[in-house]
């Protein structure tokens, strides 16, 4: 029996250069990236040294920690440059793609005929257990846990979100058996969440428990979903995954091939004509928005501009993300910008700029903080946007100091830092939400595991 979904805590916030539903392709480049820090907590360890020869679905390197778990090429070329950092920290893998791709095979299987150590063997090897994270501590799964339920969440809310049924049109039969291979990996069930207001192909979907979802944001994110239907609790684990790589497993277990393409939504006020492009995965930012944008002092965001991180030319279009966000930097000061009549074009989730009188207005916002840090007061706001059955000011509290008692009875398992990506918005302390609860996380792996 499903579990529908009505969140009323939230906000949504209308910006200018949401995508129109229009695909096009983008030149191939000449350099990819593989970039290790995009694998939060994977220490990473060189398969290969610079000068090898590649194939699309070789392993470049491995997680130390756990060998098992691959990184692999998205192109075939040469291994160009390792680029280093403090204590000879890996920060990215260059490859130098040849003009068309060669593939390693990984063979042509059925899902249904495999059992689970067959499947797990397969995503390893082919570097497609990356595309699996787990809750608690948002983090890549670990293949010797066996979950208690998979979540995948096919309803977006974030401002300019991109559309997961237009990303997986034509990709029907690619996610089904994506579904049946993932859940072979679990003993409870394949929750998918859908926009209760809508229908598509996702509605026929087998073996999967579907939930519609309605209300603003964060009721797409999959924390939300997960404390509403099958909450976590100490000791447990959840998975978590992203319709468009459900469909890239999918793909692996159809053609023997691993398929490093994926659909990107290039949106922003800062963007000429925001759509979708079809590129591969680790293309350089520099040629993906290359003559795309209006203005040249803009930031440049890996995902949505709540929750998203920003990455400058040099970098590449991030693993886990479905959109490039583009905004205007928020490097100028209004005069007097706190008053009402200097804000026409400011949004606020309280009266104070009037932005409620016109609930339909699309803004066209920069990153400016608009003030300075401040103390952390009571006030209410955190708790109007986090829908997630917690005390937020009073976990961020008790993150700030360690005290990892408070941390798990205020509910440090059930949440990720984009959780508080609206708490980053609205509050007006201007703290770091996010970056205090990934702190947290990375103290509790740390210190309970």
């Amino acid at each position: 029996m499903s579990i529908d979904i009505k969140i009323k805590k939230g906000l949504k916030i209308k910006l200018k250069g949401r995508a129109q539903k229009k695909l096009s392709s983008v030149n191939r480049s000449k350099i990819f990236a593989l970039n290790p820090p995009y694998f939060h907590g994977i220490l990473p360890k060189m398969a290969l040294k610079v000068g090898d020869k590649v194939q699309v679905g070789d392993t470049v390197f491995y997680s130390k920690q756990q060998e098992q778990i691959k990184f692999t090429s998205p192109v075939s070329g040469e291994i160009k440059e390792i680029v280093r950092g403090a204590k000879r920290k890996i920060l990215s893998v260059i490859i130098a793609a040849d003009k068309e791709d060669s593939y390693k095979d990984f063979g042509i299987k059925i899902p249904n005929d495999l059992l689970a150590p067959q499947v797990k063997e397969i995503l390893l090897e082919s570097g497609c257990w990356a595309f699996i994270k787990q809750r608690p501590y948002d983090i890549i799964a670990n293949p010797d846990d066996t979950p208690k339920a998979i979540f995948i969440s096919a309803y977006a809310t974030a401002p300019l979100a991109a559309s997961h049924e237009f990303i997986l049109e034509g990709r029907e039969k690619e996610f089904q058996v994506g579904i049946d291979a993932l859940s072979k990996l679990t003993h409870g069930k394949v929750h998918l969440s859908v926009d209760g207001n809508s229908s598509s192909f996702l509605n026929d979907i087998e073996g999967v428990r579907f939930h519609k979802v309605n209300g603003l944001h964060p009721a797409g994110n999959v924390g939300v979903q997960i404390s509403k239907i099958d909450p976590i609790n100490a000791g447990e684990r959840v998975w978590f995954i992203s319709p468009q790589n459900v469909a890239s497993i999918g793909s692996l277990f159809l053609t023997g091939k691993y398929n490093p393409t994926k659909v990107i939504a290039l949106v922003g006020s800062q963007v000429e004509n925001p759509q979708y492009y079809k590129v591969l995965q680790g293309t350089l930012i520099s040629d993906f928005v290359a003559g795309k944008l209006i203005k040249t002092n803009n930031r440049i965001i890996n995902g949505d501009v709540l929750a998203g991180t920003i990455v400058d030319n040099e970098g590449a279009i991030g693993f886990y993300d479905d959109e490039i966000s583009v905004l205007p930097e928020g490097d100028h000061y209004s005069f007097f910008g706190w008053m009402p009549f200097f804000g026409n074009n400011k949004f606020s989730m309280s009266r104070t700029f009037f932005s409620f009188l016109t609930p339909n207005k699309e803004y066209n916002l920069d990153t400016n903080l608009n003030g300075e840090d401040r103390a952390m007061v009571v006030t209410g706001e955190m708790e109007k946007v986090m829908p997630i059955d917690i005390y937020p000011m009073q976990l961020l509290k008790a993150t700030l100091i360690g005290d990892i008692e408070k941390m798990e009875n205020l509910g440090i398992y059930e949440v990720a830092p984009e959780d508080f990506a609206l708490i980053d918005f609205v509050s007006s302390s201007k703290i770091e939400a996010q970056d205090i609860i990934r702190q947290g996380l990375d103290l509790m792996i740390k210190e309970v595991g």
